[in-house]
């Protein structure tokens, strides 16, 4: 069985969010980030790093949410061509490397949102998704940062009301009540 490695209010809720969304068996292993437990060499054995989350699947070991996120649409989600692969990939990349410290990063905060949040509004003024009118991998990625904006930084999106609508429509996902919704 999959095994995904996290500890509370870590990353590892936007991987828990996807494995609900799919479907798919798993044990969640709670590590007690405040006693070290992510330091330890059992875990270091699976990521060097010491950073959650992770997940081991038989054999395998992997860490990093996006690359988690890719390798579970991969295997878990429907097949997709290289192109549409790509286009996942971005918003996931975007996600973390772009969106994520552009409204987390306090100095850079006032400058990006309105950059980042403005084309999201557009997009999602227009689809119900971030790719069009099916959920996707890209929703988890997207919808996971900016569903924290409400919980963790409680910034006025008034003028961003599609991205409101679509934070409200991703915390409502039965998915995602029972991984990021359950620790907010």
């Amino acid at each position: 069985m999959l095994k995904l490695y996290g500890g509370a209010r870590s990353r590892a809720s936007i991987v828990h969010w996807y494995l609900e969304e799919l479907e798919v068996p798993y044990e969640f292993v709670k590590l007690d980030m405040q006693a070290g437990e992510h330091r330890q060499p059992e875990y270091l054995a699976i990521n060097p790093i010491g950073k959650v989350p992770a997940i081991v699947d038989g054999d395998f070991k992997l860490w990093e949410s996006g690359a988690i996120l890719l390798y579970l649409a991969d295997k878990y989600g429907k097949p997709v061509s290289p192109e549409e692969r790509a286009v996942f990939s971005q918003w996931v990349l975007f996600a973390n490397a772009t969106l994520g410290p552009g409204i987390f990063t306090e100095a850079n905060r006032e400058r990006e949102m309105p950059i980042l949040l403005t084309p999201l509004n557009e997009v999602l003024g227009r689809q119900p998704f971030v790719l069009g009118n099916e959920f996707t991998v890209a929703d988890v990625a997207v919808g996971s940062i900016l569903s924290y904006i409400p919980i963790m930084l409680k910034l006025d999106l008034s003028s961003y009301p599609a991205v409101l609508n679509y934070i409200r429509r991703m915390s409502e996902r039965p998915a995602f009540q029972k991984s990021i919704g359950a620790k907010a």
